[in-house]
Parts: structure tokens; sequence; C-alpha cells
């Protein structure tokens, strides 16, 4: 496929984001950019959030880890049926209830100020770390298929998809991302469907033999009974579970877009039909990744991981596949980014510089700030990606995961214990508690062999940090008083 084509199809691709941009930002003021002036449409935040859920790291990993893995991350999405399940009927209510601007604040009402920076400090960690992975992990591949025929280094092209980014969230923020997230993830949907349709159309296999054949290769097998294996359903559930309670409930990104809805009826009408929406897509991902197998098989191409589909798409279909591959991947590439740049500076605008309570600031002087930030969280990114391009793994979904695990098990402990007890926090001592319980998980993960034999961590791993940092928590707490009535 001419390099010159794709590229083409990239830049017009961003136009059309930019006019998108342009038409949702004017007129724009900082209640715009940080929570779309609590006016977006419940469904068009449910369908763009699915883009944003996904991302490049999904499209690329999923249907790549089916040969190791099977149809096991199934049992992850049950548990983020459950976990979305308490975030809509939990923690919903809790931020409707205060009208939060950032969800942290809820920390600094419930224990104060050193708990607040600290929560909205581990979420800047968080985002930063999985955003500029899934980031580095699509640009790597727009690289290899693209740029490189023009001799283009890859941190130019990695800084120039930031500036695109940049661009088009300048001014309208959450309310621009709602409506072009809507776009992209439209796109993407499409691009994975026709995938699928070509594939099965080329092979001449129908859904049913295509599902036959990869159970005989044993790739359809979703539930595993092992209790010592990573991949046990009941590890596998419960950390889908906490991984979308923390990654989404309790992330500033997935929650602005949430809250920015109407009502809390609405708001909580869009999580349960994002769940649902997001079930069937992964499945359908897990479904797509067995194909391609089996078609790589077929072609007698060997090759596997996170090279599967791009490979498979640029190199042995034809062109106008390798468009829609394309396009696909950028439109998932662009939610995960934008939401995460605009979120990040939202979080550091209101929870760290404090902008919304300095009474001494104007409205100009607050965009002015905003605006600053933005560009430098643009900058963070392109040195982050480069950090995983000199560093790169073999399965950033892995890594994303992992990231996950120690980074959201504070803020896990942190919206636990401050909902599910009345005791009162010793404030101070949250940050030290904070950085202490993922150092615990680090060792207990490093040296597992030796500690439980047999018996191996995976995504459980972020709810032992939670239950470390809860536990902290109580030691540094006392009973709340009582009141004399």
């Amino acid at each position: 496929m001419s390099p010159v084509l794709l590229f083409s199809i990239v830049v017009v691709y961003f136009i059309v984001l930019l006019v998108v941009a342009w038409y949702t930002g004017r007129n724009s003021s900082n209640e715009s950019f940080f929570i779309g002036n609590r006016n977006s449409n419940w469904m068009l935040v449910a369908f763009g959030m699915i883009g944003t859920s996904l991302s490049g790291v999904t499209f690329v990993s999923v249907p790549g880890d089916v040969a190791k893995n099977s149809f096991s991350y199934f049992q992850v999405t049950i548990g983020y049926l459950i976990g979305y399940l308490v975030i809509a009927f939990v923690l919903l209510p809790l931020y409707y209830r205060l009208k939060l601007t950032s969800i942290y604040n809820y920390l600094a009402t419930r224990f104060g100020v050193a708990s607040y920076k600290t929560g909205a400090s581990f979420f800047i960690l968080s985002r930063t770390l999985g955003a500029t992975a899934r980031l580095y992990l699509v640009v790597n591949i727009l690289q290899e298929a693209i740029m490189n025929q023009f001799g283009v280094p890859f941190w130019v092209t990695t800084l120039v998809i930031l500036l695109m980014i940049l661009l088009y969230t300048f001014e309208g923020g959450v309310k621009t991302i709602v409506y072009t997230d809507t776009l992209q993830t439209t796109c993407m949907l499409l691009g994975l469907v026709l995938c699928t349709i070509y594939i099965l159309h080329s092979m001449d296999i129908s859904m049913g033999e295509s599902i036959n054949r990869m159970s005989q290769q044993g790739m359809t097998r979703i539930f595993f009974g092992d209790p010592h294996s990573k991949l046990f359903f009941l590890k596998q559930i419960l950390g889908g579970a906490f991984i979308t309670i923390t990654m989404t409930g309790m992330d500033q990104e997935m929650m602005q877009k949430n809250i920015s809805v109407k009502t809390l009826k609405d708001a909580q009408k869009n999580v349960v039909t994002l769940s649902l929406i997001l079930m069937v897509v992964l499945l359908l991902f897990l479904f797509l990744g067995g194909l391609l197998y089996l078609y790589a098989e077929q072609l007698h191409v060997d090759v596997k991981g996170d090279k599967l589909f791009p490979d498979l798409a640029l190199n042995h279909m034809p062109g106008y596949m390798s468009i829609i591959f394309i396009v696909a991947l950028i439109s998932a590439l662009f939610p995960s980014a934008d939401g995460a740049i605009t979120a990040l500076t939202s979080c550091f605008c209101i929870d760290i510089l404090g902008i919304n309570r300095n009474a001494q600031l104007n409205e100009k002087q607050k965009k002015s700030t905003r605006q600053r930030v933005h560009l430098v969280f643009t900058l963070i990114f392109l040195v982050f990606v480069m950090v995983f391009k000199w560093v790169s793994s073999a399965s950033m979904i892995g890594v994303i995961l992992i990231v996950a695990s120690y980074t959201y098990g504070p803020l896990l402990g942190l919206f636990s214990f401050g909902i599910l007890t009345n005791r009162r926090v010793n404030d101070k001592a949250v940050p030290v508690v904070a950085i202490i319980a993922p150092l615990v998980c680090l060792l207990l993960d490093t040296y597992q062999a030796t500690l439980l034999g047999d018996f191996k961590i995976g995504l459980e791993l972020l709810l032992i940090n939670g239950l470390l940092m809860f536990a902290g928590l109580w030691i540094f707490s006392k009973p709340a008083e009582k009141t004399l009535l």
C-alpha cells in the first residue's frame, strides 16, 4: 500500500477532526473545557466512551493475545460489567451529590488537603503512564507503516500527532471531545466489523466454522479453573471489576465525561449502556483475533502478538483494507490520547494549582494558565512515548495493566476507606501510606515465587495494593467523634 496514500488519509481524517473541534469549541469557557457545561448528551457520551475505554492497545493487543491466552480476556470483561454497575450506583450518586468538577475534591471534603493532593497526584502519574503507553503502540505502527518510508524520525511523528491532538482540544476540551470521540468510535467499530467480514469472506468460511476451527486449536477457551494460574477466572473477574472501578470510576479522564451529563439518571444510563456494549465489542475483538491467526496460518505468515493485526492488514490484505485498518487505528488512538491530555490538564489546574479556588484570578487568567498546562502535558507525553520506544515491551496491554495495579491501588484504598468507613484519618500520613503500599506490592510481585510457591499473582495485585492502602489508613485513623443530640 502506498505510504503517500495512507499519509493523505491521516491528514484528511485530522482535518475532519479540526472542523468538528472548531464548530464545537466556539465561545468555549473553562467550564466547557473541564466538564462541557454539564450539558452533554448521555447517548453521545456512552458511545464515545467506548473508543476511550478501548484505545489502540485493545485494537492491536487483544486480538494478538488470543494465541497465547485464548479468550480468557472475556473473564476480565465480565468483571468490567460488575465494576461499571458499582460506578453507576455507588460512585456517580456521590459525585453528583457533591457537584464535583474534579472527583478528587471528594478526598478534600472527606480527609483533607494532603489526601486530596495525593489522589490527584496518583491520577496524574497513572494516566500519564497509561495514556503514553497506549499512544506509543499506535504511533509505532504508523511509523513503521508510513513515516519510515519518508525518512521521518519517530520523535517527529510523535510530536506531530501530539500537536494535532493539542490543536483540536485546545479550546473546547470536554465539550469538543464528546463529539470527536463519537466520530472516532464509529470509525473504529466500523473498521473492526469490516475487517472481520473481509477475513471470513476471504477464507470462504462461516462464523460457526471459524469458531469450530479456533476451538480445535484451543483459542476459544474462556474460563480457566487453576487457582494458581494468573488466568484463574476468579482472579480475572475480580481484577476486571476493580480495574474498572479504579481506571474509570476513580479516574478524572473517564468521570469528567460522565459528570458532564446533565442529570444523575442520564449519567447512570450512560454507564450501564457502555458496559453492555463493551462486552459485545470485546468479544468481537477476541473473535477477530482468532480469525487473524487462522488467516495467518492459511497464508503461512509467522507473526504473533501486537504485530499480528498490523502486519496482516498492511502487507497481506488489499489496499482498501489497509486504509480501513489505518483509519480504525487512528480512530482508536485519538480518543485515548485527547481525553487523557484534557483530563490531566483539568486535574493539574483544579487540584494542584487550585485555579478555581483562587479568587484573584479572572476568567482570562485562568484560561491562560490552563492553556500553558495543556501545552506542558503535551510535551510530557512526547518524553514518555520516547521512553516507551527505548524500553518497549512485547505486549503493551500487559504493561498498562501492571501500571494500573501499582498506581491505582492507592486511589482504590482512599475512595473505599472514605465510602465504607466514617473514621477520621491523619491527613498528613496519607501520602506516606500511598507510597508504601505500592512498594510492598513491588516486593511481593518480585519475590512471589519465593513467598508463594506455584501461586501466581495476576490482576489481583491491584486489589492487594488497595487493601494495603486501606489497612494503612485504618492504622493512622481514629473513630469519628460522636455528636451529642
